[in-house]
């Protein structure tokens, strides 16, 4: 898969939507207005189809995010938000739905062109399912609510007690490179439900669809001051964003090392903190599934988004009995996953973000050679200027290497072998992470024996890295702190009042 030409990895050229958005001046949104920077200091955007600079976006200084904390404590203190009827702050969200779905081919165009994902995975999955998170929490805005409660050590009626839920105030959100808009409508949309004020920050090799993002809020009607979006980096604007004495919630999508250090600074002022971190997710293979049904769902749990999702199926357990098949039927779907640029019609995997994790996976993959392992297919990049990586198979991997038990986040899947049940799940469980996991098996009493051994917040059958907005979604052990979505979604946002009165 190394030997096209470097004309196969030619990215398209922009439409001219993308050309206009990408010459715009770098700036900040706060309280509904783009603002320029207290500072000139910018960041390039890359496009990793191509490695090239294609743009510029503001490295937020600490008096800009000051100035977006400040715009988020007042919106919230004045009630101009919380206080609207729950029906307005619904439709105000669903307005946003529909500009985002009345944009959604720039916005798919922007994401493929700023994470280096095909542009019609962005049109497929990202862009209807950030849509789909912000409808769903709409409804959630007319349906927080709290309870009478009688009282256990109390004569009926002498006092009169009860429970409101509220919103916790204004949060500090930063989100991830993987999956930018779907990541940043997570985020704000169970917030606005809530009734909090917000300042987002994307990350800084992707802000482009959260810039747009930016757009449609002040076109959708929200107050001045709810929803703030700055860029810059994490070290310092992240950093100021987590430590301000004004923010009441920090929620945060990235890696576990960033993940504690975020939880450790949110100390000081004891900040509710929502951590959705790393993952090094099992998927186990059982003897009795038709190989060739399974095998491209397992290739597709690691090489999709190039391997870039936190709950990828980067180690593959199968039975003795069928490895060597498993394996020969994921290899057989390489040229499916084969690279290409991003806006190419016929790719279904892109480049990895960008040369830092170009240089990352790669450095695993040679780790993982030097330490034994054997490579099944790939293990190698195509000869070209952006950050492209083949889908990679190791087998001959033994638990203590580096790359079976390190989160690589990139299309490289460890291969095991296993002969039991109980084996397998110690195997599956020997891991810091427990995000997610999938189980292949036409055996009910298999599945289920499994979903409940294996230490994970999300456990797929016979499928994997299927998310919907309606299921809570988290990780236990150093995957996370806390869930997201659903109702423990909106949850994570408010508070909870008790009211005695004595009658």
């Amino acid at each position: 898969m190394n030997d096209l030409s470097p004309t196969h990895f030619q990215q398209r050229e922009y439409s001219a939507a993308a050309k206009a958005f990408l010459a715009r001046t770098p700036q900040l949104f706060i309280n509904n207005e783009w603002v320029n920077s207290s500072a000139d200091a910018t960041i390039p955007v890359e496009d990793p189809s191509s490695g090239k600079e294609i743009g510029r976006v503001v490295d937020a200084s600490d008096k800009d995010v000051d100035r977006a904390v400040s715009a988020a404590r007042v919106a919230f203190d004045d009630g101009r938000w919380s206080g609207l009827p729950p029906i307005q702050r619904d439709r105000t969200m669903n307005r946003l739905a529909d500009l985002l779905e009345a944009n959604a081919d720039l916005f798919a165009e922007l994401e493929a062109i700023d994470n280096g994902k095909p542009k019609g995975m962005a049109a497929a999955v990202d862009v209807p399912a950030a849509a789909s998170q912000i409808r769903f929490m709409a409804g959630w805005a007319s349906k927080v609510n709290g309870e009478v409660i009688q009282p256990y050590t109390m004569p009926t009626g002498a006092v009169f007690g009860y429970t409101s839920r509220e919103p916790v105030g204004v949060c500090a959100q930063i989100v991830p490179w993987n999956f930018p808009l779907l990541m940043a409508c997570l985020k704000i949309a169970p917030a606005l439900a809530a009734g909090c004020t917000i300042v987002l920050k994307p990350a800084e090799q992707t802000s482009l669809t959260t810039l747009l993002l930016a757009d449609m809020v002040a076109q959708a009607g929200f107050p001045a001051g709810v929803v703030n979006i700055i860029t810059g980096n994490g070290h310092t604007a992240g950093d100021r964003m987590v430590k301000h004495p004004d923010v009441d919630k920090v929620a945060f999508t990235g890696s576990t090392e960033i993940g504690k250090l975020i939880n450790r600074n949110a100390t000081d002022t004891l900040k509710h903190v929502t951590l959705e971190l790393g993952g090094k997710s099992p998927v186990v293979i059982m003897p009795d599934v038709d190989v060739a049904e399974v095998a491209p769902g397992a290739a597709g749990a690691i090489f999709f988004n190039s391997g870039q999702v936190c709950v990828a199926g980067s180690r593959l357990f199968a039975h003795s009995s069928i490895f060597d098949k498993v394996i020969e039927g994921v290899a057989a779907t390489g040229p499916f996953w084969g690279p290409r640029p991003s806006l190419d019609p016929e790719g279904h995997m892109g480049p990895l973000v960008s040369k830092e994790q170009f240089d990352k996976v790669m450095g695993y993959i040679e780790a993982g050679k030097r330490d034994g392992a054997s490579v099944a297919m790939g293990g190698d990049a195509p000869a070209t200027d952006g950050y492209y990586v083949n889908p990679t198979i190791l087998v001959d991997v033994n638990p203590q290497m580096s790359v079976v038990r390190e989160e690589i986040f990139g299309p490289v899947v460890v291969a095991q072998r296993f002969d039991d049940l109980d084996e397998v799940a110690k195997a599956a469980n020997d891991t810091c992470y427990g995000l997610g996991a999938g189980v292949w098996t036409r055996d009910v009493a298999t599945m289920h024996k499994l979903a409940s051994k294996i230490k994970a917040g999300t456990v797929w059958g016979n499928c994997h890295g299927v998310i919907d907005t309606a299921l809570p979604f988290g990780g236990y052990k150093e995957s996370g702190v806390g869930r997201e979505q659903g109702r423990n979604g909106i949850e994570a946002y408010l508070e909870t009042k008790t009211v005695i009165i004595q009658m």
